[in-house]
């Protein structure tokens, strides 16, 4: 029996049991009641009880019927409920486990083989982009670094080279260490979505690796004058990659610096908080437009500020971090107030 079956039947069947009463309670009341009027003889204060009883039973079926109808529709979408809790756990890097399955051949059951089968067909496309991008990005390693090589050797015997030359070669050997960095990056990515990259899990003080961070971002800093400063530093230990931990920290605050004004400043923060460690990270920069803030942690996306500007950067280095974040079991955060201020906020659950 199909869904809309199932609804109409036990929909009409309460109307059914509704209409029964209502029919049964008129003829009571026109027949059997005139009946025992005749009978009875003068009977108006029993006829008008009577009247006020019947008049309360028949208005007492209208919320009956409603109830019975919220009920009824209620009980028979639950299957539908149930299918969309199911689809919203599917996520794209995760491994595909089909929807569960009625098999009664109603609407529902049906719905759930074709969403079956439109997960498998996207998880196979999304295998296809992740091995493109991997056997791109490796077959890109090595003419870049033949590049990179020749230009840097070329670059030894600068004395015999014309000024116009060398200019020239370090641009290339810029442009060469880009594509590099993206291939990387690129790589990096697709394996850590699919579960390629073993991180370790080793206790990790973060009050350290802060602090490395502090001093790197005053150097990064020390050109565009910006100020930099650590506010609460407590002691944290995570279980965690130090590598990895050390990079997540690098990038948000090479982006705090990139993405600042000039002569203005760079907060930093690590605190406690019950069982996680809060990272804060703020800049005082140009913002970050609302339109855009939904975004900033997927692939490629970049600012029209860092088109403008002509900021160096190819847009993983948001996306390398969430990943990150959450291979440690954390959540990751960005937003501009009405300030302009931009925040970083992180938070890692303690060792």
């Amino acid at each position: 029996m199909t869904l809309r079956q199932r609804v109409a039947l036990h929909y009409g069947m309460g109307l059914l049991v509704d209409l029964s009463l209502v029919i049964g309670l008129t003829y009571h009341e026109v027949a059997t009641e005139r009946r025992l009027r005749k009978l009875l003889g003068d009977a108006n204060e029993s006829e008008v009880q009577q009247r006020k009883l019947f008049d309360l039973l028949v208005f007492s079926i209208v919320p009956i019927v409603l109830i019975g109808g919220w009920w009824v529709t209620r009980r028979s979408l639950r299957p539908l409920s149930a299918l969309a809790e199911s689809v919203e756990r599917i996520q794209p890097h995760e491994p595909l486990e089909p929807l569960p399955r009625s098999h009664n051949r109603d609407e529902v059951d049906r719905l759930t083989e074709v969403f079956n089968s439109m997960t498998a067909r996207l998880h196979g496309s999304f295998q296809q982009i992740r091995e493109f991008t991997l056997h791109a990005s490796h077959e890109l390693k090595t003419p870049l670094t033949i590049m990179r090589v020749q230009l840097e050797t070329r670059l030894q015997d600068m004395k015999s080279l014309p000024a116009a030359d060398v200019e020239w070669l370090e641009c290339e050997l810029n442009e060469v260490m880009r594509l590099s960095g993206i291939v990387d990056s690129l790589t990096l990515l697709t394996k850590g979505e699919a579960g390629l990259v073993t991180l370790e899990r080793k206790p990790v003080r973060l009050d350290e690796l802060a602090r490395e961070s502090f001093d790197d971002a005053r150097i990064m800093a020390e050109s565009e004058g910006v100020k930099v400063s650590l506010g609460h530093c407590d002691t944290v230990v995570i279980s965690g990659d130090r590598h990895r931990l050390r990079q997540l920290l690098l990038n948000l605050v090479d982006n705090a610096v990139k993405y600042n004004r000039p002569g203005g400043s760079l907060g930093m923060a690590l605190r406690r908080r019950d069982a996680m460690a809060e990272i804060e990270i703020t800049n005082t920069g140009d913002g970050i437009p609302p339109e855009l803030q939904p975004h900033l942690f997927e692939r490629f996306v970049r600012g029209d500020e860092a088109r403008s500007r002509a900021i160096q950067g190819c847009g993983l280095g948001l996306a390398i971090c969430r990943w990150i974040v959450q291979s440690h079991g954390g959540t990751i955060r960005l937003w501009s107030d009405s300030t302009k201020t931009t925040t970083a906020l992180v938070h890692l659950p303690l060792a």
